[in-house]
């Protein structure tokens, strides 16, 4: 019986990597990105708090330590999709808060970068396998 990573590799999820839909996604991550680093000197918040914050989303990739990679990947999905972001930079809105918005642009900014470097999503298979493909030493 062949295991779920097996069934992946012969699916062959990797060369998606190569099609026109991941390279939309990763100037998606570009775009995103780009406005998030445009709109954050308008919160009037200190870039220092941008370098500070930037790699807190990966922190999500302790969900990987001791638990599942089923888990896991549900950990780092949550925390890496626009969807929590975009609250945020609601809630900021609504608010009028400063803070809040910087934080969530910050986000933004993980997130779409990521995107463009090709990290994508991930799937219960292991951290290496993402929506953008195989990433990683075996990847090649």
């Amino acid at each position: 019986m062949a295991t779920a990573s097996a069934s992946l590799e012969q699916n062959e999820i990797a060369p998606a990597r190569r099609s026109s839909v991941v390279l939309l996604l990763r100037l998606e991550g570009l775009a995103a990105a780009a406005l998030s680093a445009a709109f954050y000197p308008r919160t009037g918040e200190s870039w220092w708090l941008f370098a500070a914050l930037w790699l807190a989303p990966d922190l999500s990739m302790l969900g990987y330590v001791g638990r599942s990679s089923c888990r896991g990947a549900r950990i780092y999905n949550a925390v890496h999709t626009y969807l929590l972001p975009g609250i945020l930079a609601l809630a900021a809105l609504a608010l009028h808060n400063t803070i809040l918005m910087a934080i969530a642009l910050i986000w933004v900014n993980h997130i779409g970068v990521d995107r463009l470097l090709g990290f994508g999503l991930k799937y219960a298979e292991g951290f290496g396998w993402t929506h953008l493909g195989k990433i990683g030493r075996r990847a090649a």
